[in-house]
């Protein structure tokens, strides 16, 4: 017999407040009180990692427990827990019966808690786990894996009769809209879920609560399209402009349940040789890359951190952001919605190709395209990034054509695209398998010299004119602290940062072809396992720092090429004190003039673009100020005789040695002064160099580990020279140097 129909508001609470936590893994049916008593009351998000994540070496990675005590609203509906992130696995119960299990950190899952809350009331617990495996991704990567509930959980609450929960974690409502010219075709897809004494009778759907559409529901499900005369399209940074798809499930004319959804309506394409096209129009894709975490809170990160970052992409005047290296939490792809940033999304596959994880990338990429095609912003689902690092055999390859198909049946209106490691051979079928392809390149850091990029992009480009590429992944590492006169590569300046930027974003504009670029990364991040310049477990090739407080003079590099905010920066202000008698004065703005002041007095003009160079004279300490227009900045310099040795970094006292140390060069000998090609002609000198190499893949940590160089990339190292890549590596004591010289001194040219 069918019920009358109740209508039922769907509500939705989020419930960070009430939850106990263990640092063990403790019985499933433990009384919340057991939990607490275990370890402590917290709010969520939490994640147990904040702090040994970022300390550097290992981190505590396994099981541990969360409790609530969860109360269903009545007894005539249904009870769910979302949660939007909880890494790596996690199992629910319900009063010690397993509900549920999700493996993926990085993505929203539901649970029904209805039918088990027979009393109207009990507790959940929620085994979290990230210890390492072989079946969830990812395992091996540059960022630290940090554990626990870290995102939003919600208690939702539904009438008997509802849109679809479960559905991978998506919204229940599917709005695909297609244009032509002004107007816009919306197909408009809605799943209800299954019950039985159903009343429901059909959806209506309407956009902007103007135009409408009831139609029945066949299947468990509710398909319809309505048009939008004279649409008005998304198109980026310019008009992000968003409507809002509603689904309403009808019993007659009671309303038992509603979806809302914003959505964009917008056209692109990638042209290989003019690059990426929004609404038929050029539209360059120039940003960066975004990890999630901030330092001392890990990855449980707050509103306002979300909202404090994209203030700083928006900053930069950039137009695309890349979330790497998996799903990022739903609000912030909403706010690149609004802000008209054009994302790159993508899931955990990464570093080494795990076969018994394959399941589990399939699983992640679904839940990333059924959670997120609503976002105007998306437009590639990322398959992988650098999978080759140990291999890139026919099951990489295979895995990845099945992903790549996967992804055209969810969602034939978006690219595919992958991050290709800088070692793998560009005629790798991996390179022309996705739709679009990026490379990171990290010549002028890693390897070889910054402008090897242009020389590597234009010999791919003229090889492979039909092959749209991009910049995934380009940058190097900076510690404010340290500051040179003569930045050098592997010196962990901020100079040296600023510099190879300057380099980079003047040859990415030369090459408009280049489809995508993202500067890795936004913010310095959490990676547990490296130990280099001059801070432990952390990457720090932000253009910010980790708390984001510090804006690096790298940051103003871009946003003088890309930022339409009239601004002026003088560079070099962490570099207060200076033992020249003479300095370069350095200012990025985006105005095409700038006059330098020192204590008052004008002492010249420059003309140009982005980068602007002036010669100061050092007697005490000066008050410089560059000024443009309206736009002003302020430093103060002192001379003095010796700079502190706090602002160089230990291991750099290896680079100053071999500009001061007069080491043994005998005629017809080899010394470090020769490059790793010419040394390698000799027997001998081949077996020196593969234990320097050695050496420093074993420097760069575990993500240096399996490394195998091609022949492409072969060359450009063997252009290096010893001393060079030394210098790079850091961490050598002068004695080792000095005793390497000594056996290359033995042989032979």
């Amino acid at each position: 017999m069918t019920q009358p129909a109740v209508p039922v508001a769907r509500r939705a609470t989020s419930i960070p407040e009430g939850w106990a936590y263990a640092p063990v893994e403790l019985p499933a049916g433990s009384s919340w009180d057991v939990v607490a008593a275990g370890g402590e009351q917290v709010v969520l998000p939490h994640t147990w990692n904040a702090i040994d994540g970022q300390a550097g070496g290992d981190y505590r990675r396994g099981r541990s427990t969360y409790a609530r005590v969860i109360e269903a609203e009545a007894s005539d509906v249904e009870t769910w827990i979302e949660f939007a992130g909880v890494n790596s696995s996690a199992e629910v119960y319900l009063d010690g019966r397993l509900l549920a299990s999700h493996d993926g950190g990085y993505s929203t899952f539901r649970v029904n808690l209805t039918d088990q809350l027979t009393d109207g009331s009990g507790t959940l617990v929620v085994i979290v786990d990230n210890a390492k495996n072989e079946r969830v991704y990812p395992q091996q990567a540059d960022f630290t894996f940090y554990g626990g509930i870290y995102r939003d959980v919600r208690q939702i609450t539904v009438g008997r009769e509802h849109f679809e929960l479960e559905g991978h974690g998506g919204p229940g409502l599917i709005v695909t809209p297609s244009l032509d010219g002004d107007r816009a075709e919306v197909a408009l897809s809605a799943a209800v879920a299954p019950t039985s004494g159903v009343s429901a009778t059909g959806v209506r759907f309407l956009v902007d609560g103007e135009a409408a559409v009831t139609v029945p529901i066949l299947d468990g499900a509710a398909n319809a399209s309505l048009t939008i005369e004279h649409v008005r399209r998304w198109h980026g940074l310019r008009d992000p402009h968003l409507y809002t798809a509603r689904a309403e499930l009808l019993a007659d004319d009671v309303v038992l349940d509603v979806v809302e959804l914003r959505f964009g309506c917008r056209e692109f394409a990638v042209d290989p040789q003019r690059g990426f096209l929004l609404n038929g129009e050029v539209y360059p894709l120039r940003g960066v890359s975004r990890h999630q975490d901030f330092e001392g809170v890990g990855n449980a990160i707050t509103e306002e951190i979300k909202q404090g970052d994209l203030a700083l992409i928006r900053e930069l005047g950039a137009t695309t952001v890349r979330l790497a290296h998996y799903q990022h939490d739903q609000r912030f792809y909403d706010l690149c919605d609004e802000a008209g940033l054009v994302v790159w999304a993508e899931i955990p596959q990464i570093t080494v190709f795990l076969p018994g994880a394959s399941d589990n990338a399939r699983d992640q990429l679904v839940e990333l395209i059924v959670q997120n095609r609503h976002h105007a912003s998306i437009v590639s689902w990322g398959l992988s990034n650098e999978i080759t690092l140990a291999g890139s055999g026919e099951n990489v390859v295979a895995a990845h054509r099945e992903l790549n198909d996967l992804a055209h049946e969810l969602d034939p209106t978006r690219l595919t695209a992958m991050a290709n490691l800088f070692l793998l051979e560009t005629d790798h079928p991996l390179v022309g398998l996705p739709d679009v392809m990026s490379y990171n390149l990290y010549f002028g850091w890693y390897v070889g010299e910054v402008a090897d990029n242009d020389s590597w992009l234009d010999d791919f480009h003229a090889a492979n004119p039909e092959i749209a590429i991009g910049l995934a992944e380009y940058g190097a590492d900076a510690n404010a602290q340290f500051q040179s006169a003569a930045p050098e590569k592997g010196d962990y300046t901020e100079s040296y940062q600023a510099l190879y930027h300057e380099h980079m974003v003047g040859m990415i504009e030369a090459r408009p072809w280049l489809w995508a670029t993202h500067v890795w990364n936004l913010a310095d991040f959490g990676s547990a396992g490296r130990d280099e310049g001059g801070v432990a477990g952390r990457n720090q090739k932000g253009l910010v720092s980790f708390d984001r407080s510090q804006k690096k003079d790298a940051f103003y590099v871009y946003k003088a090429a890309w930022s339409s905010e009239p601004f002026v920066h003088i560079a070099g202000r962490r570099r207060a004190e200076r033992a020249e008698d003479v300095t370069e004065v350095i200012v990025y703005s985006n105005q095409d003039r700038v006059v330098l002041s020192v204590d008052g007095v004008e002492i010249g003009a420059a003309s140009g673009r982005r980068v602007f160079r002036f010669q100061v004279p050092l007697t005490g300490e000066h008050e410089v100020t560059a000024r443009s227009g309206a736009s002003t900045d302020t430093i103060t310099l002192r001379k003095v005789d010796k700079v502190s040795a706090a602002s160089v970094m230990p291991t750099t006292t290896i680079a100053n040695w071999f500009d001061e140390a007069e080491l043994p060069s005998p005629a017809g000998f080899f010394s470090v002064r020769d490059s790793l090609g010419d040394i390698k002609q000799s027997e001998a000198g081949a077996r020196v160099i593969a234990s320097v190499m050695e050496a420093v893949a074993t420097s760069r940590g575990e993500v240096g580990q399996g490394v195998e160089i091609p022949p492409a990339m072969q060359a450009i190292v063997d252009r290096m020279s010893v001393e060079k890549l030394i210098k790079q590596a850091g961490g050598v004591s002068l004695e080792h140097v000095a005793a390497l010289n000594a056996q290359l001194n033995l042989i032979a040219k």
